[in-house]
C-alpha cells in the first residue's frame, strides 16, 4: 500500500513538473497561500477579488510555507513537535552513530517527539494533503529550491536546517547553521541559500550542491526575516534586537547601512523593481516605506500588530497579516493606505504567492 502511494506521488509530481509552458500560462489567476497557525489550516486568497476562496485543512500549527516552482504543490511546515510515525532516513554523509546521537536512540528512528517535525505537501488544485514528510524538529520557515527538487526548513530548536528531496520524500541532509535559525532566501544562481541565525547575529551562506556552510557573516543583533535585492548584491534583514533593517553587502560581508523601522520589526519586502523597501513594526503598530535611492522614509499606523509582509507580483500591493487579529490587510504601495481588509480563520504566517 505504501509503495503504491509513493508511486502515485512520484507520477503526480513528474506530471506537474513536465507540464507544458502554455498550460502553465493559463493557470489560475494569482493567489496567496497563508498558513493559519493554531487554526491548523491554510487560507487561499484570490488576489483579484481579494477574498478567501478556499481552505486547505489538516496542517497542524501551520507556519512556514513555500510553493513548488510550477505552483502544483504547497509545502507547509508545522511549528509543533510530532510523534514519529516512520523511521527518518539517515542523511547522506552522516554516519549511523552521528544519526543515532542526533535522534537520541541507537536506531535511525525518532523516538522523542520533541525531535520530530512535519512538512505537509499540499495539492494546490484539490487542497488535499498529498504527503507528509518527517523532519528533525518543529519548522519555523520553509523554502523550495528553484529547481523544485528540495524542501528546506529552519529548525530553531536544533540550530540548523533540514533538506528533504521532494522526489523521494527522504531527508538527505541536516546542516548546522547557528542558534535559532529563522528565515531563508535563495540566490538567483540556485547554488546558495542565505540563512538568518537570530541566536548569534549571523547569516550563513549554504552551498546547495554539497549542502555545507560556505561562510558565516556577522551582522549582530537578532536577524530574522530577509529579502534579497534583485541584483543579488545586497541582503535586507529585519533586526528584532535594534528595531532596524540592516543592509548587508554580500561581496564584502559588511553591513553597509541601517534603516529605522520600530519596535519588534518582522515582515520585510521589496517593490517589484527593487527600489522601495517595506517593513512592519509589530511592536510600534506601523508599516514603513523607504526609498532606497534617496533614503526617504514614510510610515503609517497599522493596528494591531502588523506581522508578515509580502509584495504582490500581480500589482505591487502589500499583503500584511496581523499578529493579534485574524485578518490580512491589502495596502497601497505608495501611500500605505488600507485598500482592503480580508478576514482570516487564524493568525497569518509565511505568505506564499502564486506567480503567473
Amino acid at each position: 500500500m505504501k509503495h503504491q502511494l509513493c508511486k502515485r506521488w512520484l507520477v503526480g509530481l513528474t506530471i506537474s513538473v513536465t507540464m507544458s509552458l502554455p498550460l502553465l500560462a493559463t493557470a489560475a489567476a494569482s493567489r496567496a497561500f497563508v498558513p493559519m497557525g493554531a487554526a491548523d489550516s491554510v487560507s487561499v486568497i484570490d488576489l483579484e477579488s481579494r477574498q478567501v476562496t478556499s481552505t486547505m485543512t489538516g496542517a497542524v500549527n501551520a507556519h512556514g510555507s513555500a510553493l513548488t516552482p510550477d505552483g502544483a504543490y504547497l509545502v507547509v511546515g508545522s511549528m509543533s513537535a510530532h510523534e514519529g510515525q516512520e523511521p527518518v532516513s539517515r542523511p547522506e554523509g552522516v554516519t549511523e552513530d552521528e544519526h543515532a546521537a542526533h535522534h537520541g536512540s541507537g536506531a535511525a528512528t525518532v523516538s522523542d517527539d520533541s525531535n520530530t517535525g512535519l512538512l505537509y505537501v499540499m495539492d494546490t488544485a484539490t487542497n488535499a494533503i498529498a504527503r507528509k514528510l518527517e523532519v528533525p524538529g518543529p519548522v519555523h520557515h520553509a523554502l523550495v529550491t528553484s529547481d523544485g527538487r528540495y524542501a528546506v526548513s529552519t529548525h530553531p530548536m536544533s540550530g540548523g536546517i533540514s533538506i528533504v528531496d521532494l522526489n523521494s520524500g527522504k531527508l538527505v541532509k541536516i546542516v548546522a547553521t547557528g542558534p535559532a535559525p529563522n528565515y531563508m532566501v535563495e540566490m538567483d544562481d540556485g547554488q546558495t541559500l542565505l540563512i538568518s541565525n537570530s541566536g548569534n547575529g549571523t547569516i550563513s551562506e549554504v552551498d546547495t550542491e554539497h549542502w555545507f556552510v560556505k561562510r558565516n557573516l556577522r551582522v549582530g543583533g537578532g536577524p530574522e526575516h530577509m529579502v534579497l535585492a534583485p541584483d543579488n548584491k545586497r541582503l535586507y534583514i529585519n533586526d528584532a534586537a535594534s528595531g532596524q533593517v540592516l543592509v548587508l553587502e554580500l561581496s564584502g560581508g559588511t553591513v553597509a547601512a541601517t534603516y529605522e523601522v520600530g519596535e519588534a520589526p518582522h515582515g520585510i519586502g521589496l517593490s517589484n523593481d527593487g527600489q522601495i523597501l517595506y517593513a512592519t513594526s509589530t511592536g510600534s503598530n506601523r508599516v514603513v516605506r523607504i526609498e532606497l535611492a534617496s533614503g526617504a522614509r514614510h510610515s503609517a499606523p497599522l493596528t494591531p500588530a502588523p506581522y508578515h509582509l509580502t509584495v504582490s507580483s500581480h500589482d505591487g500591493q502589500l499583503l500584511v497579516t496581523s499578529r493579534a487579529e485574524s485578518k490580512l490587510w491589502v495596502l497601497d504601495p505608495e501611500s500605505l493606505e488600507i485598500i482592503d481588509e480580508i478576514p482570516l480563520e487564524g493568525i497569518g504566517h509565511q505568505i506564499s504567492l502564486e506567480v503567473n
